[in-house]
């Protein structure tokens, strides 16, 4: 069941608004008080990100009652909270800033991340840059679609395969398990070009418009992943999990590979396993 054109219009309002009035403010405009570390070091909230996420709890109350909320911030604080995405009628996956360490840091490479899931099945997907105001959405059977500033959208559609040595792809290094990193470095060295933007919202937005081939995200971690699988295979992409598996938006462990296309995924799966196979997270 995809969503009604009203809940659709209340979840993109709901997210610009969250992003006029809670991220772009703070934005550039942090104090060290405003930035705290998680998991790691590196691994930022701020509280932009924890003032959107309370306001996006409370708009999708409203827009759907009862439903299962799970932001980024909330699993930090409850771990098991994703679990119960499985056997939920209805659940709304939020991450309130994703690319917090760009955000935090005054880079303008972060974006905002919105997902449906009915059933344990993703039926709709955003990806929403703030600072211009614009979009890519997808609906299960129904495309992806970029929108700017809400007046003009494009259908995404693939682009010709290209082979693998320009293929240029979207890997996270540090995330990976440091003795797994050498058989990474190795792909580089066979691939066009290898980068990272600590930003899911936006690498997933290049694959979906085939500006980059792939990405091998080191965790499947649904506020990252669940918006941008449903956007990238609604824009004739492919994903699967690297041991074979198809994504769920419950899940938090295992490496994810998304490509542009079904003969791309192919191609570097099949480097990856010959270069070093599976590769694990830390």
């Amino acid at each position: 069941m995809t969503l009604s054109d009203a809940e659709r219009s209340a979840l993109i309002e709901a997210v610009r608004t969250a992003a006029r009035d809670h991220v772009l403010p703070r934005f550039r405009a942090l104090s060290p008080a405003d930035i705290a570390s998680k998991a790691a070091a590196d691994d930022l909230v701020t509280a932009a990100d924890l003032a959107a996420e309370a306001y996006l709890t409370e708009a999708v109350a409203r827009i759907f009652p009862g439903a299962l909320v799970v932001g980024e911030e909330a699993a930090a604080a409850d771990p098991a909270l994703p679990s119960r995405i499985a056997d939920a009628d209805v659940t709304v996956i939020i991450d309130p800033i994703d690319g917090t360490w760009n955000y935090a840091n005054g880079l303008s490479v972060f974006g905002m991340i919105l997902s449906v899931v009915r059933d344990g099945e993703t039926v709709f997907g955003l990806h929403y840059d703030p600072l211009n105001d614009d979009w890519v959405e997808a609906g299960l059977g129904a495309g992806a679609w970029l929108h700017h500033n809400g007046r003009h959208r494009l259908r995404l559609t693939p682009r010709s395969p290209r082979p693998a040595a320009q293929l240029f792809g979207m890997i996270p290094i540090w995330l990976f398990e440091p003795g797994r990193r050498p058989a990474i470095f190795e792909a580089e060295r066979r691939l066009a070009r290898v980068s990272s933007l600590r930003c899911s919202c936006h690498e997933y937005r290049l694959l979906a418009q085939s500006s980059v081939d792939f990405l091998l995200s080191a965790t499947a971690k649904s506020w990252d992943h669940a918006a941008g699988v449903l956007i990238a295979t609604e824009a004739g992409g492919a994903t699967r999990m690297l041991d074979g598996g198809a994504y769920l938006p419950g899940l938090s462990q295992g490496s994810l590979l998304a490509a542009r296309d079904e003969s791309t995924l192919e191609t570097v799966q099949a480097m990856i396993a010959e270069i070093g196979g599976t590769i694990e997270i830390r």
